[in-house]
C-alpha cells in the first residue's frame, strides 16, 4: 500500500446523470484502500469465537440465522466486525485462541467477550468477566507476530495459514471495546492513563498505521443493565433506556475522542478514524421502526432469546438455557421467531439484523471523524 499520496491519484469517469444526457466529468480520485488483514480487539461486540474457545461454546439458539448453529458469537448471526471483513473482500477472522481449523493468513481476532479495558481481579466465575483485558490482549498480538513468522518459515501449509510479514503494517486495526468497563463501575473513575491504553500506540509500535476505532454504546439500553441495576423513573429517558449510564458512557467517549486526536498529533504516519457507534446504536434503538422497510425493528429493548421479565432477560436463564423438569430437560431460553425485528438479541448483544444497520452506517463515514469511509482508512487526514 503506497504511502505517497501522490501516487495513488488516479482518474476516473462517471455520469451525473443519463437521464438528463448532463455531461461525463473527469475528477481525481483516491485509490480505495487494500488492506491485506485485519487485527481486531474487543468484547463480545466483535469476539468471533476466543471465549467459546477458552471456557466453551456459545450455546444454541446462537448462530441460528446464519451460521446455522453456534459460530463462537454471542449472537443470532454476524457481527459488525463480519460485515467489515466482508467488504473488504476478507474471509471472516479466526479467533487467536481457537486451535480447531483456523487461519490467520488474513489476520486475527484477539477479542474475547465480557472482555474490559482494565484488567479484572476476579475470576470470570466469580464477576463475570474475561481475564482476557485489553492489555492480555495486546501481549497475544506480540506473540502472535513474531512466532507467526517462525511458523510461516517451515513453508507448505504453515505458510498458507499465517499472515505475510508485510501485512501487519498494511492491516486494519480494529477496537471495539469498552461496554463491560462501564458494567463494572470503572468509567467514571478511570484515569487519563487507562483512558488512553484503549488507543492503539502500542500497536503502532509494531508497525500498525491504519486504526479503526469503535468509541462504546448506549449501555443505558441494554436490558441486562436495566433489569439488574435499578434507577429511578425519573432517570428512565423517552426512548425507555437509563439516562445515568448512558451518561457515562459518553462522558467516557468524549475522553476517547479527545485521546485520539492528540494521537493523530503524536503518530505523524498513521491513520486513525474514530467512529461514533454511540450515536448510530442509540438512533436505532430510539427510531428503529423506522429502519428497515416498511416493517422496521419492532422491538428496540425487549430480547428475542431469553426467559421472563420485562425485557425477556433473565441472568439465571439467558438465550439457550434449560431446566429439568420431571427428569427432562426443558429449554426455557427460546428464541423469538422473528430476530430480524429485534434489535436486541440476548439481553446484552445486538441481533444480526442490527449489527447489519450498524455497518451500513458506518461504512460511508458518515458516523466517523474524519468522516472517512471504512474503505479509505488507510489515508491520514
Amino acid at each position: 500500500m503506497a504511502s505517497d499520496l501522490s501516487s495513488i491519484f488516479v482518474i476516473t469517469f462517471f455520469a451525473i446523470s443519463f437521464v438528463n444526457h448532463t455531461p461525463i466529468h473527469l475528477v481525481l480520485a483516491k485509490k480505495p484502500c487494500q488492506f491485506p488483514a485485519i487485527f481486531n480487539f474487543g468484547d463480545s461486540n466483535s469476539d468471533t469465537g476466543g471465549l467459546s474457545a477458552a471456557f466453551g461454546q456459545a450455546p444454541p439458539p446462537n448462530g441460528l440465522s446464519y451460521f446455522g448453529g453456534p459460530a463462537g458469537r454471542y449472537c443470532d448471526g454476524r457481527l459488525v466486525i463480519d460485515f467489515i471483513a466482508e467488504s473488504l473482500g476478507l474471509p471472516y477472522l479466526c479467533a487467536f485462541l481457537d486451535s480447531v481449523g483456523t487461519n490467520f493468513s488474513h489476520g486475527a481476532n484477539f477479542a474475547t467477550a465480557a472482555s474490559t479495558v482494565r484488567p479484572q481481579n476476579i475470576t470470570l466465575n466469580q464477576g463475570g468477566f474475561s481475564p482476557i483485558s485489553l492489555n492480555v490482549q495486546f501481549y497475544e498480538f506480540n506473540d502472535f507476530h513474531k512466532r507467526s513468522q517462525v511458523v510461516r518459515k517451515r513453508g507448505g501449509v504453515f505458510e498458507t495459514l499465517m499472515p505475510k510479514e508485510e501485512h501487519f503494517s498494511n492491516a486494519l486495526y480494529t477496537f471495539d471495546i469498552g461496554q463491560n468497563d462501564l458494567t463494572a463501575g470503572y468509567f467514571s473513575n478511570m484515569s487519563t492513563d487507562e483512558v488512553k491504553a484503549y488507543v492503539p500506540d502500542y500497536i503502532y509500535s509494531q508497525g500498525g498505521r491504519y486504526f479503526w476505532i469503535h468509541n462504546t454504546g448506549p449501555v443505558g439500553c441494554l436490558p441486562y443493565i436495566m433489569d439488574r441495576i435499578p434507577v429511578l423513573a425519573s432517570q428512565i429517558d423517552g426512548h425507555g433506556c437509563a439516562s445515568p449510564f448512558n451518561d457515562v458512557a459518553q462522558f467516557f467517549n468524549q475522553g476517547l475522542k479527545k485521546t485520539v486526536e492528540q494521537l493523530r498529533k503524536d503518530l505523524a504516519d498513521a491513520s486513525i478514524t474514530y467512529v461514533d457507534v454511540y450515536s448510530l446504536k442509540y438512533s436505532l434503538i430510539s427510531q428503529g421502526r423506522k429502519h428497515v422497510g416498511f416493517v422496521g425493528f419492532k422491538q428496540a429493548l425487549r430480547a428475542c432469546c431469553g426467559h421472563g421479565g420485562k425485557y425477556n432477560y433473565n441472568k439465571n436463564l439467558g438465550c439457550g438455557a434449560k431446566v429439568n423438569k420431571h427428569g427432562k430437560e426443558v429449554l426455557v431460553g427460546a428464541a423469538c421467531k422473528d430476530p430480524w425485528t429485534y434489535v436486541n438479541w440476548d439481553g446484552i448483544h445486538f441481533t444480526e439484523a442490527a449489527n447489519k444497520y450498524i455497518f451500513e452506517g458506518i461504512v460511508d463515514g458518515s458516523f466517523s471523524d474524519p468522516p472517512t469511509p471504512l474503505n479509505m482508512a488507510c489515508y491520514r487526514n
